[in-house]
């Protein structure tokens, strides 16, 4: 069975990026009928808030990526140290002492030399009695794995092929603080041969992460999960701005936007594939294939998110939409303004123009005289479904306007707007009363 999961550190709300990674593991997991987990990486117990662990469901919720089974590494600090001991007896991890500031000098020395500005290993040459020394002076180890040099390290990546690299131009990563707590590369390894995941699909970012973590794998006695790397999400500008980086579910919430036109959109940038919307997750999953996927950035067009919006909206039925929209507007009214909304909360304002107060126009002389004669014939004529057709060849015949200068200002009139639904499905709405007062103010 295919295992995915999205692990994401409750440091902060999920921003689009996030969100872009969460929805490729689910789909990838339910293309193959398999699972989609979340994993909690709350180790950093400083900067993790519970807030945020109940912001990351919520979101994930919203968008309808439903979770099957849910970790938080907070709660697994004892299996980690089994791992860490265990790496630690067959020489994979040792300890080390520098400074940040002693690093950052010997990769400027490295980087003027022309060479690669890895780990130089010199912890390795320290004696027992050095580090009793060290601890001597209260001064604790940080830790570093142990990178097998002499092997290559490769896999096919399920979107960038055959990748190699040499491990002797890999740096020993360090994988715990000086103060116990835990970075993110065995922590995460050791989780995801616990929670059985088959497949680890992220940001191309991670590919050095990978080789390292490749050697975990073997290194703890287990057959690393199938990899894929994607290339990153841009902006339609070419570059991740701080604005699309601070984008989240709750921006786009706030802006009305509906989550299948956000996942459809997502679900398909970077990819060989069309971007269309698509009606619900079943059907983003069975076109989802990890051969479509591209090197190229993949490109975050807000326009394209509000076309798709639009389209997913134009296909809602009323039951769909009944609980967002004002009191007192019925199916009717939603099928009559719906073909006019970019967002469902649009509805809200057409309502207001179907049963509330317009905006009276501002209409030179002949177009008023021409609109009160209009109001004279609303109110003698039968209002039934073909008001709006009746009431404009009553008053073709008698004033012989046509076009626009027929119906352009009638729609003012009884819309106060230059543009709108279909007044054949808005007049009757309007109702008789109503559209003869509007009439009669415009005139």
């Amino acid at each position: 069975m295919t295992i995915t999961r999205f692990a994401p550190s409750p440091t902060g709300l999920l921003h689009v990026g996030n969100i872009r990674t969460a929805l490729h593991n689910f789909l990838l997991a339910k293309a193959a009928g398999g699972r989609f987990l979340l994993r909690i990486d709350d180790t950093d117990a400083e900067r993790s808030k519970e807030e945020y662990v109940d912001a990351i469901r919520k979101d994930l919720a919203w968008l309808g990526l439903t979770v099957d089974g849910e970790e938080r590494q907070s709660q697994r600090l004892t299996v980690y140290e089994e791992a860490f001991e265990k790496l630690k007896a067959s020489g994979r991890v040792y300890r080390c002492y520098e400074t940040s500031q002693e690093l950052e000098l010997r990769r400027k020395v490295l980087l003027g030399r022309g060479l690669p500005p890895i780990y130089d290993r010199a912890a390795l040459n320290l004696t027992e009695a050095d580090h009793a020394a060290k601890e001597a002076e209260g001064i604790a180890p940080h830790w570093r794995f142990l990178i097998d040099r002499d092997q290559e390290i490769a896999w096919d990546d399920g979107i960038r092929g055959p990748v190699r690299f040499e491990g002797d131009r890999l740096s020993d990563p360090v994988i715990r603080r000086a103060d116990g707590s835990w970075l993110y590369m065995l922590p995460s390894a050791v989780d995801d041969i616990a929670m059985g995941v088959t497949d680890v699909l992220r940001g191309e970012d991670h590919v050095s992460n990978t080789a390292v973590q490749v050697q975990m794998f073997t290194a703890l006695g287990a057959t690393p999960p199938r990899f894929a790397h994607e290339a990153l999400l841009t902006g339609s500008e070419g570059k991740l701005s701080k604005r699309l980086g601070s984008m989240g579910v709750e921006h786009f919430r706030e802006q009305g936007l509906e989550p299948m036109a956000i996942n459809s959109l997502l679900a398909r940038i970077g990819t060989s594939q069309p971007i269309v919307a698509e009606p619900s997750m079943e059907a983003l999953a069975a076109g989802f294939d990890l051969a479509t996927f591209g090197r190229a950035p993949a490109r975050f067009d807000e326009a394209e998110l509000l076309r798709l919006n639009a389209q997913i909206v134009h296909g809602m039925d009323y039951a769909q939409v009944a609980g967002l929209l004002p009191e007192g507007m019925d199916e009717a009214a939603w099928l009559a303004v719906r073909p006019n909304l970019e967002k469902a909360s649009e509805a809200h304002e057409w309502w207001q123009v179907i049963a509330g107060d317009v905006t009276r126009p501002d209409m030179p002389d002949d177009d008023r005289a021409f609109i009160a004669m209009a109001a004279d014939a609303a109110e003698a004529m039968a209002w039934d479904d073909a008001a709006w057709k009746t009431l404009t060849q009553n008053l073709k015949d008698a004033t012989g306007r046509k076009g626009k200068a027929l119906f352009l200002p009638l729609r003012q009139a009884l819309t106060g707007m230059d543009h709108g639904p279909d007044m054949n499905t808005l007049l009757p709405l309007i109702g008789k009363n109503r559209a003869v007062a509007r009439l009669r103010a415009a005139a």
